[in-house]
């Protein structure tokens, strides 16, 4: 068994996966479009937006689409549990860029480099170092 992340977009899906990509996070893996092969349309403004995608990465799998009813995401964060400072510097600085650091990067009371931001599609991101 496996826990994965399933974000929801409403029409940001496809650019935000290439955001994460551009961050280092991972890459595609799958990638489907509403209304691509016969595939039905819940809507018709959803045409050509992500119906479903996989998104990979050392350590790090969710998958993503664009929905017409999504909610905004709320009450749950993504958390990338580094190994070394500089890596976390880099991947904090980067989901920051557009978005809102609710925690800037520290030395917390347990002892982590932590910080928390929410980035410029509302995806909440935690992001722990226990070395310094």
């Amino acid at each position: 068994m496996q826990l994965a992340n399933y974000l929801f977009f409403t029409t940001h899906c496809e650019e935000a996966l290439a955001f994460y990509a551009a961050c280092g996070l991972g890459r595609v893996t799958l990638l489907i479009h509403h209304g691509a092969d016969g595939i039905p349309l819940a809507a018709d403004a959803m045409r050509g937006r992500v119906m479903h995608a996989r998104f990979e990465g050392p350590g790090v799998l969710f998958f993503a689409s664009d929905n017409h009813d999504a909610e905004p995401m709320r009450g749950s964060a993504h958390m990338l549990v580094m190994d070394d400072r500089d890596s976390t510097d880099r991947i904090f600085s980067l989901l920051a860029e557009g978005g809102t650091v609710t925690t800037p990067l520290a030395i917390q009371p347990w002892g982590s480099y932590y910080g928390k931001l929410t980035d410029r599609f509302g995806v909440q991101w935690m992001v722990d170092c226990v070395r310094s």
